[in-house]
């Protein structure tokens, strides 16, 4: 759990992790839900997930009858985290190059 201590909250009732991600722009925030389900199909882990135009919270559930985060569950958030930083620097990479080039990003 040390690898995500310091970015999602562990809570004990019903055991589960925790986590809000904040966004520049709706457009990121989509990228990250598309990316987020299709870990989710990869893994066969299905957190739940409330969305706004520039926010996510992710919350990941245990499997009934553990009673704490299993390996499977800890792995997933940290591809959620790695997600949340290539959907990050992809969209700031993307908007460096359309400016480099004189366009405007999609973002």
């Amino acid at each position: 759990m040390n690898a995500t201590s310091t970015t999602w909250q562990h809570r004990d009732r019903p055991p589960r992790l925790e986590r809000r991600l904040d966004f520049a722009d709706y457009a990121r925030t989509r990228d990250f839900l598309e990316a987020v389900a299709k870990a989710s199909e990869a893994t066969g882990v299905y957190p739940d997930i409330s969305f706004g135009r520039t926010y996510v919270n992710i919350t990941i559930h245990t499997e009934p009858p553990a009673t704490d985060i299993d390996p499977e569950r800890t792995a997933f958030a940290q591809q959620v985290d790695a997600l949340f930083g290539s959907v990050n620097s992809a969209s700031v990479d993307e908007a460096a190059s359309c400016e480099d080039h004189g366009h405007e990003s999609r973002h």
